[in-house]
């Protein structure tokens, strides 16, 4: 959950979140040391009034200064296309869940069992209980097993949303007409909070995505009561 003042990401939730914090931080040291670097000789050209000769014409420093840059860009475009692909990989899912996007509200479905699907719509203000976090908090919550895939499969009734979770690393556009598909794990047990990140309309800031990650005995009692069981 992200708090006031927070100037990084959110703590990962998912093995794909872990990447992209990882890559993030590869990303921006070597912004940091290429700032550096060129901050050192705009200062050194700068205040010196001496002229090396040997730098005014040299070959070797314009190969230097060609490959660096190609060689700079190839450590950070590596590691970028292997998480694209990890991003992309769905393996054998234990569970698949629908959500459909619609205004202003998302509906669930649980795919692998009979007449297992809900509405979630944003909690009012004057329904919160203490605690709870105004613009966030639903009424019915998507509860998801932790540590298994899970495969999402998102769409839109209307107009075009997005299904986003920051601190999984998840965020798909919900299109009218198609159906797009993304994956998650959940590494550890808890509530993550996300919100529709696609305009939709009047009501776009009222769109909030709730997901319980519990453990999978839990998620299979869950199920029996709340569906089996009715």
């Amino acid at each position: 959950m992200a708090h006031p003042l927070q100037l990084g990401f959110q703590d990962a939730a998912s093995p794909v979140m872990e990447e992209l914090l990882h890559f993030h931080d590869h990303a921006l040291m070597t912004v940091f040391l290429i700032s550096a670097l060129v901050l050192y000789i705009i200062v050194a050209m700068v205040t010196t009034k001496l002229t090396n000769k040997n730098i005014l014409d040299s070959q070797e420093i314009e190969i230097i200064w060609t490959v660096l840059p190609a060689i700079i860009l190839m450590m950070i475009a590596l590691p970028s296309l292997r998480i694209l692909y990890l991003m992309d990989e769905i393996n054998d899912p234990h569970l698949t869940v629908k959500a459909v996007g619609h205004q202003w509200y998302w509906s669930y479905e649980y795919t692998d069992y009979e007449d297992c699907e809900f509405d979630s719509y944003m909690t009012p203000t004057s329904d919160l209980n203490p605690g709870d976090f105004r613009l966030l908090e639903t009424d019915t919550r998507m509860i998801l097993p932790m540590e298994s895939p899970v495969r999402v499969i998102i769409s839109a009734d209307d107009v075009i949303h997005s299904w986003a979770i920051p601190s999984l690393g998840v965020k798909m556009d919900a299109v009218p007409g198609r159906l797009n598909q993304t994956a998650l794990m959940l590494a550890r047990p808890g509530v993550f909070y996300g919100q529709c990140s696609e305009i939709c309309g009047a009501n776009h800031s009222f769109m909030p995505i709730v997901i319980e990650a519990v453990p999978m005995e839990h998620f299979v009692n869950w199920t029996y009561l709340t569906f089996e069981a009715a």
